[in-house]
């Protein structure tokens, strides 16, 4: 960090460079618990009054937001500040853990699995019958590929990332740790015909298929298909402790916050937004660039780029008149009975 000044960050992000290009940037923080020397960031114009009483050195800002550096200090303009300073971080982050390169002895490889050129395998790995992982692809310690799977190039799978039979995954993507990928659905039926009652467990022939650079967040479970694939489309991010049944299609770009649950046969169309703990049942469908808040519970079908919210969930729109209404419910009690009493009061001295 302390070889970059305003200058070299206004040169890495192609920006517009406005007050001393020579300091030295030691830090990177938001910009209310910054620093002398940090470097921060102010992406939307309602946290440009913070600047002036910011400790931070430099701001990287988003173009039309008016601000002045002030003495001693610079900003550097850029089209989006929030994209610019994953940038930064990017260039400026540390190398991230990576097992030692090659195949580690305890590892168990089958025979027959194929290895791309530079692929690392990490300690205690098992890699089944069939494999293909693509080259530059890295399993760090306790990955499981089972029969047939299908990995690409450039992927990191951290610790205890589970992929079962026949799934395919493409390249570029990232699964945190404790992903289980392929689990049977939970596919069940009652059988009444037996000497007693007995819950019958439905085989799951299908697979997960999950595009290029997919990101699933820790813990992350996706259900193979009963006949046909899971799939997960190009470009997704999906977030800790998210559910996905069997059978459901999930588009290209959607981003999915943590503890969502989404039941089988769910369809969810490209570039929707999904908050946290979201609840989706079963064989509902949501359109393209939808936005739905955290909590809501989805159980019918969402038209493209609506934006819903509440349990059960509803037209934002709606929602909100709903809940304007439910508030002013005290008023307009304590109305009414005013109102009341003297109708009463009327209707006696008559």
């Amino acid at each position: 960090m302390t070889e970059y000044t305003p200058q070299t960050v206004a040169e890495l992000l192609e920006g517009r460079l406005v007050g001393d290009p020579d300091l030295a940037i030691t830090g990177l923080a938001e910009i209310s618990t910054a620093k002398p020397g940090d470097l921060t960031f102010v992406g939307e114009s309602g946290y440009a009054p913070r600047w002036g009483t910011s400790q931070a050195s430099v701001a990287i800002v988003t173009e039309g937001i008016e601000l002045e550096p002030g003495e001693g200090r610079a900003l550097v303009f850029v089209e989006n500040a929030d994209l610019a300073m994953a940038r930064v971080l990017d260039a400026i982050a540390p190398e991230p853990a990576k097992p030692e390169p090659g195949i580690h002895a305890t590892a168990v490889v089958h025979d027959t699995a194929e290895l791309g050129e530079d692929v690392t395998v990490g300690a205690y790995c098992v890699i089944g019958p069939g494999v293909k992982v693509g080259a530059r692809t890295v399993l760090h310690n306790h990955v499981t590929l089972l029969d047939d799977v299908r990995l690409g190039e450039d992927c990191v799978m951290w610790p205890n990332v589970v992929i079962r039979e026949r799934c395919k995954v493409g390249s570029r993507c990232i699964f945190e740790p404790g992903c289980i990928i392929g689990a049977d659905g939970f596919g069940y039926r009652p059988d009444m015909t037996g000497e007693r009652p007995r819950i019958v467990k439905i085989p799951h022939l299908g697979n997960v298929e999950i595009g290029d650079e997919v990101e699933l967040g820790a813990c992350v479970t996706i259900d193979r298909g009963k006949f046909d694939a899971t799939t997960i489309g190009q470009g997704t991010k999906i977030d800790n402790k998210v559910q996905i049944g069997h059978n459901c299609k999930i588009g290209q770009m959607v981003v999915m916050s943590g503890c969502s649950a989404v039941a089988g046969s769910v369809k969810i169309g490209d570039g929707t937004l999904v908050g946290g703990a979201v609840i989706f049942r079963d064989h509902v469908t949501v359109g393209r660039g939808c936005k739905i808040a955290g909590g809501a519970g989805i159980s019918g079908d969402i038209p493209d780029g609506e934006e819903w919210l509440g349990y059960n969930a509803s037209n934002a729109k709606e929602a909100i008149r709903e809940l304007m209404a439910i508030k002013k419910l005290p008023k307009l009690l304590k109305d009414f009975k005013a109102l009341k009493q003297r109708v009463d009061r009327s209707e006696v001295s008559d």
